[in-house]
């Protein structure tokens, strides 16, 4: 790995596996496809937002959110209210339902990789403990 280029293509085949074998881990209970459970983890972490921000956050056109939010409110994970300073604009927050789905789903694939973590010795961990960091510099939110 003398190359930059090599180092990427190492780290990412290593972080796709990781991204896979997590999602292969997703709580049992859980029907949400990804990009459902996707927004509703950004709004648990960034909080309710409007179909637009969303769609910027995920990447995605509008009207594919709006077919997402309306499956989430459908099925009682979101709920859709008016803004405080416009009222014609609508925000999207998590219920309660919605916020135990994603506590669900995120204990199961922690679990999983504390499991996978009992398995390193003390400087692996350290080692991990110092990229963590450096692979949230990599992926911004």
């Amino acid at each position: 790995m003398a190359t930059d280029a090599g180092l990427a293509s190492v780290l990412r085949i290593g972080v796709m596996r990781l991204r896979r074998r997590l999602a292969a881990e997703r709580d049992l209970r859980n029907p949400l496809p990804l990009s459902a459970m996707a927004v509703l983890v950004a709004l648990r972490v960034k909080g309710e937002a409007t179909i637009g921000e969303l769609a910027t956050r995920e990447r995605v056109q509008p009207p594919s959110m709006t077919r997402t939010v309306n499956f989430l409110q459908e099925g009682g994970y979101v709920v859709r209210r008016p803004a405080e300073t416009d009222r014609r604009m609508v925000r999207v927050a998590l219920t309660d339902l919605g916020l135990d789905v994603v506590h669900a789903d995120r204990g199961r694939r922690d679990e999983w990789l504390a499991e996978r973590l009992a398995d390193l010795d003390s400087a692996e961990i350290a080692v991990l403990r110092h990229a963590v960091p450096l692979l949230e510099r990599l992926s911004p939110a």
